[in-house]
């Protein structure tokens, strides 16, 4: 299955100005995951598509495995925008 999906890989990407990499605040394994879509989506797109990241669930910040520095610095490092929701 996974070959399949990689086949179609290009043409899901293809025309696109813009892409949100979400993940959830209180999961650091979705956060950890954010590094290889966004490499997939640098691989598959132009490089003047806008990519911004998004912490959704910032309203459990009790339960918050995902600090707000730690996606801001990658976020700075990637020179991707982003924003908590």
């Amino acid at each position: 299955m996974y070959h399949r999906y990689r086949a179609i890989t290009s043409a899901y990407y293809r025309g696109a100005v813009g892409a949100l990499l979400v993940y959830d605040t209180t999961r650091h394994v979705t956060f950890e995951n954010v590094e290889r879509w966004l490499k997939e989506l640098r691989d598959h797109t132009d490089a003047s598509v806008v990519i911004m990241l998004v912490g959704n669930k910032a309203d459990l910040r009790h339960l918050q495995a995902v600090s707000t520095e730690e996606a801001t610095a990658f976020a700075e490092k990637e020179n991707i925008y982003f924003m908590e929701t």
